[in-house]
């Protein structure tokens, strides 16, 4: 009797009746599920234009600007500023030195909110100077439901973006051999140049080495936002690409609506007459 309690309970985010293109209306406040190599498959989606705080999905953004505008060998010196990030931090130092990818692994991997400052300085010479960049990329990218005023994913009135538009962001990341690498990392150390100290990088994705096929991307949490989540998928060459935004059980729910999307593909697949 417990048991069957207990499925019923983890069941509910998903009991309230599934309407066309939406099976998961409990999951989270918005989400989408693509294929990411298909555009004319339109996938599953609710709300997915509602500006929502994104949290450290934030992270993508900033990310895809350092690759495409500074070198990963290039040497980063940590501000007073970055020092004061607050958040899920590295605590890092005034003064120390990084090379570029090391505080790329810490923003993508740790999701180190002063590392991503750091970065967002070493680019712009400042972060308000670094949003006006992301907001200008964003702008080229067509995301006209996103506006950044910080690179960590602070909350703030104008900052937010979509589940739509975060999809379209980590794309565009994903055509980065290192993004992909960093997202799909597990664990790792860096060190800064300048002393020896190793800061260990634990990923707050549980889906990586646990979900199979998974290949990363970012997780975000904010009280305001909720739990958030950007998950790509891959099994037997065909790939999902999942956004949660404020999804209270988002490993059970990202799991569930993967799931659902590979069996879907597999059954589409299964009916293809053979002499096509």
């Amino acid at each position: 009797m417990f048991q069957t309690l207990l499925c019923l309970l983890l069941l509910l985010p998903f009991a309230a009746p599934a309407i066309a293109g939406n099976p998961f209306p409990g999951a989270a406040t918005a989400y989408l599920v693509k294929t990411p190599d298909n555009p004319s498959d339109p996938g599953w989606a609710q709300q997915a234009d509602r500006r929502l705080p994104p949290a450290s999905l934030t992270k993508v953004m900033t990310a895809l600007l350092v690759l495409e505008t500074t070198s990963p060998a290039a040497v980063v010196t940590v501000t007073k500023a970055s020092t004061a990030a607050t958040g899920s931090r590295l605590k890092l130092r005034e003064g120390d030195s990084f090379l570029v990818r090391d505080l790329l692994a810490a923003t993508l991997i740790r999701s180190g909110n002063d590392a991503a400052h750091a970065l967002g300085v070493h680019v712009a010479g400042s972060e308000a100077a670094f949003a006006k960049m992301m907001n200008q990329r964003a702008a080229q990218l067509g995301l006209r439901n996103t506006h950044f005023t910080n690179a960590a994913g602070h909350n703030h009135p104008q900052h937010y973006s979509s589940a739509n538009d975060l999809a379209r962001m980590a794309q565009e990341a994903l055509k980065h051999q290192m993004f992909r690498d960093l997202v799909g990392t597990a664990q790792s150390a860096i060190k800064p140049l300048n002393r020896d100290e190793i800061y260990s990088l634990e990923n707050s994705n549980k889906l990586l080495g646990k979900y199979e096929g998974m290949l990363g991307v970012k997780t975000g949490y904010t009280s305001q936002a909720g739990r958030c989540l950007i998950a790509l998928a891959e099994r037997d060459g065909q790939q999902v690409l999942l956004v949660l935004l404020n999804a209270p059980q988002r490993w059970e729910s990202a799991a569930a609506m993967l799931d659902r999307a590979f069996a879907q593909k597999t059954s589409q697949i299964s009916r293809i007459p053979a002499n096509q």
